[in-house]
This record gives structure tokens, sequence and C-alpha cells, in this order.
């Protein structure tokens, strides 16, 4: 999944076959938008699986430029005058980037199997609901011939690691698995704090510790440095009191890692974070000298641009 997706799921009505045509219109008009790639309807008799429709573009912006039209705003508001009501907000599927407690697989389906796949997925969504914090399984049917996409939701990612690390989901694995052509393949996702979570062979990995730490360390240092330097000041020429000012300023770091640096970091370093595509030796070597050399150009930096060391403007 290179591009960027969105999920949007609805509640069950009666009236199955009006939300697959109404659905198909949703993909019909997204076709139009600039960078659209694909569109898919899920609308399962089985009450297991939700119902749903997703739309793929090639990008991010173009994405969240059809999100956000007006066109699609009038689409969704005739869906509400049928009865089709959204059961939560949009998922924004993006690479090394997923919303908490949400899994992503990908599916190559057998030629002939699709509908022993169905009726596996509909057992499988079963015996999850069983796990606490399960919100929903979405099964999405391939534009012609291509991989199929299921999603599944929890409410908090302890949950979704409960089933992931289960016996259950051991056991009934090799059911699934019978009905594909290689096996599936997770979407990773990553933690805002670099951390990425991947399934291989029906087992949980994650990035070592060590290179999540050495990640956080590469932004931390300079954003603390740099905050120290230009809002320290500030926050002094306010008249607050050292241990306000200190507290405020670690509100301002911890949201910039959280929601910008981080995440951008891990991006650029997803390979060596990645716990299956970064776990040979070489790979690790890599990418620990890369982290060393920002160390080290970080360092020097602020050890030799006076107007960057903040203890030389404190009063």
């Amino acid at each position: 999944m290179s591009a960027a997706t969105a999920v949007t799921v609805f509640h069950r009505t009666p009236d199955a076959g009006g939300f697959a045509g109404w659905a198909d219109g949703m993909g019909v008009a997204a076709r139009d938008a600039d960078g659209f790639v694909d569109a898919r309807v899920a609308a399962y008799e089985a009450p297991e699986l939700d119902w749903a429709v997703s739309v793929t573009f090639d990008s991010e912006e173009h994405l969240h430029r059809w999100l956000d039209s007006a066109g699609r705003a009038g689409l969704i508001a005739a869906g509400e005058s049928l009865g089709f009501r959204r059961a939560s907000s949009d998922l924004i599927l993006l690479e090394g980037c997923l919303p908490p407690g949400t899994a992503v697989f990908e599916h190559p389906v057998s030629p002939g199997r699709e509908g022993a796949f169905e009726a596996t997925q509909v057992r499988l969504s079963a015996l999850i609901a069983t796990f606490s914090g399960f919100e929903g399984t979405t099964v999405l049917r391939p534009v012609g011939a291509g991989t199929w996409m299921s999603v599944l939701r929890f409410r908090t990612d302890r949950q979704l690691a409960a089933w992931m690390r289960s016996k259950e989901r051991t056991e009934a694995l090799p059911e699934l698995r019978s009905q594909l052509s290689e096996d599936f393949s997770v979407v990773a996702r990553s933690t805002p704090f670099g951390s990425i979570l991947r399934v291989q062979d029906g087992t949980t990995r994650i990035t070592p510790q060590w290179r999540t730490a050495m990640l956080i360390l590469l932004v931390l240092y300079p954003t603390v440095m740099t905050l120290s330097r230009f809002l320290g000041p500030v926050l002094n020429e306010w008249g607050l009191p050292p241990w306000l000012s200190m507290w405020l300023s670690q509100i301002v770091s911890v949201g910039l890692m959280t929601w910008l640096l981080m995440p951008a970091v891990t991006r650029w370093f997803r390979r060596w974070l990645d716990p299956v595509d970064g776990a040979g030796p070489r790979v690790g070597l890599i990418g620990a000298v890369a982290v060393a050399v920002v160390y080290t150009a970080t360092l020097t930096t602020f050890a030799t641009v006076h107007w960057l060391q903040f203890w030389d403007y404190m009063d």
C-alpha cells in the first residue's frame, strides 16, 4: 500500500442492495478527482463483516482534497438521507502510519477461492469478536484481479496486540492461508516514537528498542537545544517561574516530536526500523552508522555555532 487510502465504515441497514448501489456511486464520483487510484465497496450479508467504502489516491494530499470536497460532502449527505450513516470517522491508511488499534492486511486470494476466503473471514471475525476492544473487520474486494485488503479495528494498540499474539489467532491462520496463492502481508504501522509493528509467518515483530532509543535521541537533543535557545528566553521575558517555564517548554517539545518530527524521521529511517526488512546485520549497521553521523553533525553544530548556544543568552 504505497498510496493513501481512506476507509469509511457505515452502520448496517436492511437495504444492502441500496447501500451497494449508492456506495458504487461514491467510487464513480471519486474517479474524476486528481490522483484517483481505485475505490472498493464492502456490503456483506454476514453481520460479522463491516459495510464500508474505501478510496485510494496516489498521495495524501490528493486523498484529503477529495475527502474535503463539496462533491463528496454532498454524496455523504445524500447517503444519510437514505439511512446510510457513518459508524466512525474516516480511517486514513498510510504506509508506516496507521490509526491506533488498527491493522491492515493484504491477501493474494487464489483464483476460484474467493467465496471460501470470505467465509473464512466471517468465521475469523466472529472469533476476534470474543477479544476485548474489538470494533470491527472490513474486508475489501480488489478492483478486477488484484489483492484483497482487510482492516482490523480495536480500541487500543494493546488490545490489538493481545489478539495478534494470541493462541487462537495462531490456530486460525492455517485455514486462512489455504485460500491464498501466497502468504498474506501486513501493512507496517509505526508509533509516534518510531517503533514499527509487523507480522511475519504469524509472529508479531516490533522494532528493537535500541534502534527506537537511538532515533528518539537523534530528534530529542536538537529539539531541546533549539527550544532552550529560542523559546526559553521568551518564557523568561514573560516572568514565568522556572518550574512553569520548563513544563511549557516540555509540552512544546513533546508535541513537536509526536506529531511532526518523529513521524518525519521515522519515514526517513523506515527500512532500518522495520523489524522484518531491517532485520539483517548489514541494514542494522548502515542505519546505526547513519544515525551516528547525524549525532556528530548536530553535536558539532551546537558546539561551534555561537548563535545557537543558549547558555550565552541566559540572564
